[in-house]
């Protein structure tokens, strides 16, 4: 028995079996659609906050049940089986909301949470700008006090969920010339409609093709002052805190996609037959299983650990930052041996293998880079 199954109870089964149903009756029959029009309507995130599924550990007060954050990975479990990748309710309700419901005051979290938990918002984060990356603190968005509100100016981009987003929280800099550079960023909402808040071009990306993402422009887009979010200069602070959870959400994203990759490739190479016998029986075949079968083994093994920790609220960040490294890696081996294993097939986009072929690959650059997971695991060693 895992370390998470110890703490399963029948509500988590019962929370697991509903989930499980809503998807295959409300998601899996609408993959290929939303997939071709590159978006997921707005109405499935109505109808899924509707069922008490977004941002389930909220507290009943803010529209929750107050639910566990193995929750969330149950969630992750389950959404991995429905033949899409573009329904981001994890990075809604695992990565943005926390922001608001942990930095928000009183006000602020009455006013946007229930709609958070409703499906009625539709959250975004925005960090990433055009010509930075995984530095942060050079961010060039600037956000200078005027009229009693902030007046915003720049670029954003890559920004998941940035067509269908009601609300994002963006991150600008306050300060200019803070010393050191991260102390002047501050973290702002900002609602859709807002003058001056204008989404550009969607994406065509290689793969997750149904998640929307965009850039984003903000050309004297004035919010006013109770938008700001928890303390001026401190959003540098905010998004560091906030990495450890969204990293391994991310990383058990590429957990889930291996082992469903695993699962097609297996029952693949026990049907598909070659010189008589089938392709599973192959000693080469076997034994690269078998490697497979290990790496996600071994992967299911540290995420659930690291979970428990998280969820006895320890600082995790060097263990997360090699989960965030190596399980996205090891996902992007799993599904590039299983689509080889399919042969011509697999390059067939009839086969699921192909489609998570594309949708893996993102995983080594969104949430963090390899290199940069590296880099924090290195100078956490004393290196």
């Amino acid at each position: 028995m895992s370390l998470l199954e110890k703490i399963y109870t029948e509500e988590h089964r019962i929370f697991r079996d509903a989930l499980a149903k809503y998807f295959a009756d409300n998601v899996t029959p609408y993959a290929d659609e939303w997939e071709e029009k590159g978006i997921v309507p707005k109405q499935a995130w109505k109808d899924f906050g509707a069922q008490g599924f977004l941002c389930s550990w909220l507290p009943e007060e803010y529209g929750g049940v107050g639910v566990g954050f193995e929750y969330s990975v149950i969630t992750l479990e389950e959404i991995a089986k429905t033949k899409q990748s573009g329904f981001a309710v994890s990075l809604h309700s695992d990565v943005v909301v926390p922001y608001l419901y942990s930095y928000g005051n009183e006000e602020q979290k009455k006013k946007w949470l229930p709609g958070c938990a409703s499906g009625d918002i539709i959250s975004a984060v925005a960090m990433t700008e055009p010509n930075t990356g995984s530095d942060l603190a050079a961010i060039k968005s600037t956000a200078v006090k005027k009229d009693g509100g902030y007046l915003i100016n720049g670029q954003k981009t890559f920004i998941s969920n940035g067509i269908n987003c009601d609300l994002c929280i963006v991150a600008a800099k306050t300060d200019p010339k803070a010393e050191p550079a991260y102390a002047g960023i501050s973290l702002f909402v900002v609602e859709e409609g807002t003058p001056g808040f204008n989404k550009g071009q969607k994406f065509d990306k290689i793969g997750m093709k149904s998640q929307d993402t965009a850039e984003m422009f903000f050309e004297d887009c004035l919010v006013p002052a109770e938008n700001l979010l928890g303390e001026e200069g401190a959003g540098f602070r905010y998004l560091m805190e906030k990495l450890q959870q969204e990293r391994l959400i991310a990383s058990w994203g590429s957990q889930v996609l291996a082992e469903e990759a695993m699962k097609v490739t297996v029952e693949y190479c026990k049907s598909r037959e070659a010189f008589g016998r089938p392709i599973s029986r192959f000693q080469h075949n076997s034994f690269k299983l078998a490697e497979m079968a290990t790496d996600i083994e071994l992967g299911r093994t540290f995420l659930e650990k690291l979970t428990m920790d998280h969820m006895e609220g320890k600082d995790a960040v060097k263990q997360v930052s090699m989960a965030k490294y190596w399980v996205c890696e090891m996902a992007n081996r799993i599904v590039q041996d299983g689509l080889q294993l399919h042969g011509g097939y697999g390059y067939m986009e009839e086969y699921l293998i192909a489609r998570l072929f594309r949708d893996v690959r993102i995983h080594t650059i969104y949430a963090g880079t390899t290199e940069i997971m590296k880099l924090i695991i290195s100078r956490l060693m004393g290196l």
